[in-house]
């Protein structure tokens, strides 16, 4: 059974920051794609960051600068560290990860989501 299961979430202060994690079971973790998606009231869901197999990164332009993304593959983790907290930031982070399958499908799952909050 596979498993994204998100922490990390909660409520700071403007400028604060936090550290979101996701530990993923039942996949080969080094195979997949690692993302952070978010998702605002009354707004679509959006990439946040994103990091491949390889571990190149990239980064939605309103958060560069203030989050990093990372993976630990022998934990099966991939982080978010959110330095410079704004409002807007406010959303609940989901966890993706994807994989390409030779016969050109993608295989993807979604975490379940963790609330971040900022406000003073």
């Amino acid at each position: 059974q596979v498993q994204f299961v998100e922490s990390g979430g909660g409520l700071v202060q403007p400028g604060g920051s936090l550290r979101l994690s996701c530990a993923a079971s039942g996949i080969i973790f080094r195979l997949y794609a690692m993302g952070w998606y978010r998702q605002a009231p009354g707004k679509q869901r959006e990439l946040v960051a994103a990091i491949t197999t390889g571990g190149t990164t990239n980064y939605t332009d309103s958060v560069k600068g203030r989050f990093t993304i990372s993976r630990d593959n022998a934990k099966n983790t991939v982080y978010l560290q959110m330095n410079s907290l704004k409002p807007e930031d406010t959303a609940v982070y989901y966890c993706n990860g994807n994989r390409g399958l030779v016969d050109g499908r993608t295989r993807e799952y979604w975490g379940q989501g963790t609330q971040v909050a900022v406000s003073s």
